[in-house]
């Protein structure tokens, strides 16, 4: 499953597998591809030190990429506190009388939130690539547009390539001229923060505008035979992140959202602005209902609505409340129903890949 730029990064197989979870980034580059670890929820560059120092002693000497998230238009002079206080009394009434409805503990005194999107921030993302520029990172990816002109730069004199997300062939051409390498492509079908144009459309449409810049494809892909479709279309790999969330590897830290994961079909996921304030596709659950009832006081636009349900959504997951209890997720979640090692994982793609490629051999005639 070589492609110029899977061989480029020097990687045996063209999958990009997206993560918050280091154990899991470092199993997708043990075992030949591309593992890229997100940074949205390290607050501390400490913490995220410590994570690449792992990572550094778990990736074999084999690379491996980072994911931040920082708008393409710097805001000066905001801190997180100025950003807290436009959150309207309205809106934190509404989270209180939700958590209330469902009978959420409150957290113990003096436990701080263990879920913030402070990562949204631009200071805490330019704090984040501080760190990683010490680290022999080969790719920094960005999921909200392209990055700084002083970040790519940056990145370039290191030897980093730069990649950012697209939800339409006229984002795409904004990664292409802002000088990025590779551009993903991401569909309708994607969990998290997604637009509203199918994979086997966009694909394409993303490789033609961009060409020759290099094409990730992403959104509801979690099979080889998938895979070998992103490369027919024209992609010279596949970028997946939902299908690792239920691997051995993955620290969800939560039995009952691990079990809803592998129950739900892949009708179960909604687009939703419940947490972060932009359109990302998640598990349905009494929280994006609520959050999407015209009768209520509507999410609040980014990052605004992140920090305002940051709070809850510890509550959530820590007492596993589980009518509320949800996660980023494609509609691929449909194809996760067991828990397996990502070896395991990769082992399936693989052998897919290869069917697929068989089955159009015999379609050619030449089996």
């Amino acid at each position: 499953m070589k492609t110029e730029l899977s061989t480029r990064l020097g990687v045996e197989h063209a999958i990009f597998g997206f993560t918050p979870f280091p154990a899991v980034a470092a199993a997708i580059t043990r075992a030949g591809g591309f593992g890229v670890l997100g940074a949205v929820r390290y607050a501390a560059g400490e913490d995220l030190a410590r994570d690449l120092d792992w990572m550094q002693e778990h990736t074999d000497g084999k690379p491996y990429g980072l994911d931040v998230v920082m708008p393409a238009k710097k805001v000066e002079g905001v801190s997180e506190a100025d950003i807290e206080a436009m959150i309207p009394q309205e809106h934190r009434a509404f989270v209180a009388e939700t958590l209330a409805k469902h009978g959420v503990p409150e957290l113990a005194e003096g436990e701080a939130s263990g879920w913030r999107i402070t990562g949204w921030l631009e200071q805490v993302a330019r704090s984040q690539l501080d760190v990683a520029f010490d680290y022999p990172v080969k790719l920094l990816a960005n999921a909200l547009g392209s990055p700084p002109a002083d970040v790519v730069a940056r990145a370039h004199d290191r030897g980093i390539l730069v990649a950012a997300l697209a939800g339409s062939a006229r984002h795409a051409l904004h990664h292409k001229d802002a000088g990025l390498d590779i551009v993903v492509a991401q569909g309708y079908e994607a969990g998290g923060h997604t637009g509203e144009i199918a994979s086997m459309v966009l694909t394409p449409e993303v490789v033609e505008a961009v060409d020759p810049l290099p094409v990730l494809a992403a959104g509801g892909i979690g099979s080889g035979e998938q895979i070998a479709a992103g490369l027919a279309l024209g992609a010279q790999g596949v970028w997946l992140g939902s299908i690792w969330l239920t691997t051995e590897e993955a620290e969800l830290h939560s039995a009952a959202l691990t079990a809803k994961l592998l129950a739900a079909g892949s009708g179960d996921t909604v687009r939703s602005r419940a947490l972060t304030g932009k359109p990302a596709r998640q598990l349905r659950t009494a929280w994006t209902d609520a959050w999407d009832d015209p009768q209520g006081p509507g999410p609040l636009p980014m990052p605004l609505q992140g920090l305002l349900v940051a709070e809850a959504v510890s509550r959530i997951q820590k007492y596993e409340v589980e009518p509320l209890l949800g996660t980023p997720v494609g509609q691929i979640v449909g194809r996760m129903t067991s828990t397996r090692s990502v070896r395991a994982v990769f082992d399936d793609l693989t052998r897919g890949f290869e069917r697929a490629i068989d089955r159009v051999n015999r379609i050619a005639g030449r089996d």
